[in-house]
């Protein structure tokens, strides 16, 4: 089983930085994302992982801390305290050039000495259309054709420099063999790029490749390019149906099946007892704003929400194929209120804690249970773990669910190599 960590500053409840036990002086505070990847490290966590937005709405600020560092800053910096665990960032193929994001992501595996992974996102928010000049967000479609082309580039760049082309031989004068370092010579529909990356080849070979969007374009790209993906499913029957048609579609484009893993978002609330999770997971219902959770989930659908009674029955959607926006999130959201006819108000206290991630809530031996039923079901490789709060709920995860797992024989309790391709079973 392969576990990823989604790192956050609070939580991932919306409620979590009201709750008693988070300490607000150091949610902003670097050394707290610091000693948070130490002590995932010690309990052997495969990777870290921290999302990234390029756009907020003002009035959200009221609501808690919506995003924090930026990604690549943040894991460089826990890149010099840890010396096994991944580091996996959120940069979008729609608001940068492929050269700076190459350049980056190889400083990154440097610096970490093989530990990088790239999460490649298109972004489907209208309002970060308005802060890089533009007049409105390119379409669902031509957002999927810049991220194919932008990826090509990017793994071009990365093999600019072939594995034994660093030489650095006094006697000789020779620092780099120039028969081995390559212009890339790249032109097509939406970037021209010549020249050979100026940083050494990854020690990665190139940094893991990471995808999250679940549209047909998504799952196709994923096909093509991933080896890690984060995916939104909150049942076992349809988390084994998008693991069946991802493991095809990636032997279709001529891949191994075996070279892609598959990681369910999991939202966790651990208690000594169920009752006591329970009380957990009511508390933070308590305390979580639902005009934050009706912000989220507009952002995420391309629909405002905020002109409808929070008591009116979920307003049917179009098509995914229709919206510009998240069509993942509108895939779920879609088949959800077709099958339970919930309200506006319903269907976000049942299903948007986080934005619709499966919810895991009791004792270390329950939350195990449900992990090691979607794994050896084929429904999941793994997860990507998301405590609902962080400060005492990462440290549950850790110090209890992580140990049961192990006892099952489920997941290991020692890195095996260095990089975090090798980790996890990757070439």
């Amino acid at each position: 089983m392969i576990l990823n960590l989604f790192l956050n500053n609070a939580g991932s409840h919306r409620g979590a930085w009201r709750h008693t036990s988070t300490r607000l002086e150091e949610v902003h505070d670097i050394k707290h994302f610091q000693q948070i990847a130490i002590r995932a490290e010690a309990a052997r966590i495969d990777s870290l992982f921290i999302a990234d937005g390029l756009s907020i709405e003002a009035k959200a600020v009221q609501h808690g801390p919506i995003l924090g560092f930026e990604p690549l800053t943040l894991l460089s910096s826990i890149a010099t305290v840890t010396e096994k665990i991944g580091l996996i960032a959120t940069v979008s193929t729609s608001f940068n050039e492929p050269y700076n994001l190459a350049r980056i992501f190889a400083s990154l595996d440097h610096i970490s000495g093989g530990r990088a992974g790239w999460n490649m996102v298109t972004t489907g928010v209208e309002r970060t259309a308005f802060n890089f000049g533009l007049q409105q967000l390119p379409s669902h479609k031509e957002r999927y054709e810049r991220a194919h082309e932008f990826a090509e580039v990017v793994l071009k760049l990365w093999d600019s420099w072939e594995e034994d082309a660093l030489v650095q031989d006094k006697a000789s004068g020779i620092y780099a063999d120039v028969d081995k370092v390559h212009d890339i010579h790249h032109e097509g529909t939406y970037f021209k790029v010549r020249g050979v990356l100026n940083i050494m080849r990854p020690p990665q070979g190139r940094p893991l490749l990471v995808q999250a969007g679940a549209s047909e374009e998504g799952k196709q790209f994923a096909a093509q390019y991933a080896e890690l993906i984060f995916t939104v499913q909150n049942s076992l029957e349809d988390a084994k149906l998008f693991y069946q048609d991802i493991r095809a579609r990636t032997a279709a484009a001529g891949r191994s099946p075996d070279s892609i893993k598959i990681l369910p978002g999991l939202l966790v609330i651990v208690g000594a007892t169920d009752a006591e999770a329970q009380e957990k997971a009511n508390e933070l219902q308590q305390i979580a704003p639902i005009e934050r959770a009706v912000m989220s989930i507009s952002n995420l659908l391309g629909i405002d929400f905020s002109v409808y009674s929070l008591d009116d029955p979920f307003p049917e959607l179009p098509e995914p194929s229709q919206v510009n926006a998240y069509q993942t999130f509108h895939q779920m959201v879609r088949k959800i209120i077709v099958k339970e006819k919930l309200t506006i108000r319903e269907l976000l206290n049942k299903y948007w804690v986080g934005a619709g991630q499966l919810q895991a809530v009791g004792t270390p031996e329950h939350i195990a249970d449900l992990m090691e039923t979607w794994f050896v079901e084929e429904a999941a490789d793994g997860f990507s773990v998301m405590p609902q709060l962080t400060f005492g709920g990462t440290d549950d995860f850790l110090e209890l669910v992580v140990p049961e797992l192990q006892r099952r024989g489920l997941f290991p309790t020692a890195y095996d190599k260095q990089t975090l391709r090798e980790n996890l079973g990757l070439g």
